[in-house]
């Protein structure tokens, strides 16, 4: 599997955000988009996921045996900064939503609502109302999402937000248990991951974003 980013720039508005993205991943890597406020890690994750059409540049998607062809928000799960749950359903309501609405790619099956519950953690509150959870146990139900239906690319945004440092340690095991069975992370964030030789892309903004390590 590999997803490739050849070029790109994006705008918001009459504002060029960023230019001259280009990035390659392969099965088992992680990209770590770090910078400033603003610097445009987050558009590009957007840009990544479909939600925002780039200004210039391309990105495709090359999946085992020979796929292709196939549109990059479609292998995507996106994490954004808002948890994506009807805050009146139940967790287990919302969690069986996206169960159903995604279903799984080819290659890898998601976990029942209980399994993905009890790997955040937080399988005793599945009867409650995502709305009264804390903000912290919501992030934690948000990151269940990606693990109920099988997409190889997790676009996260800031997934730590809101977390103390226990479930910062959880969040960092799910995705090296995600990157070890050959899924593909890019991850905007302020805080340390605890990822493993992971590729980092320091975002600067209407500068060009420098690379720290190669990624061939």
């Amino acid at each position: 599997m590999r997803l490739i980013a050849e070029n790109l720039s994006a705008h918001r508005g009459e504002d060029l955000i960023f230019s001259n993205i280009s990035f390659n991943l392969t099965a088992g890597e992680a990209l770590l988009l770090t910078g400033r406020n603003g610097s445009g890690k987050s558009t590009l994750l957007k840009v990544v996921a479909g939600l925002i059409r780039p200004a210039s540049g391309a990105i495709s998607w090359q999946g085992g045996r020979g796929e292709t062809g196939v549109p990059v928000r479609e292998v995507c799960h996106y994490l954004g900064h808002r948890n994506a749950m009807k805050p009146e359903l139940s967790v287990a309501e919302n969690l069986a939503f996206w169960r159903a609405f995604l279903g799984d790619r080819p290659g890898g099956a998601g976990l029942s609502v209980g399994e993905a519950a009890a790997a955040v953690e937080l399988e005793a509150i599945l009867h409650l109302p995502f709305g009264y959870l804390s903000a912290g146990q919501q992030r934690r139900m948000a990151f269940a999402k990606l693990l109920v239906a099988h997409r190889p690319v997790w676009l996260l945004d800031e997934p730590t937000a809101a977390l103390d440092s226990a479930a910062e340690g959880l969040f960092a095991s799910l995705i090296r248990d995600h990157l070890g069975r050959g899924g593909l992370v890019l991850a905007a964030t302020h805080q340390p991951l605890d990822l493993v030789a992971a590729h980092r892309l320091q975002m600067q903004g209407f500068q060009y974003a420098q690379m720290e390590g190669e990624i061939a």
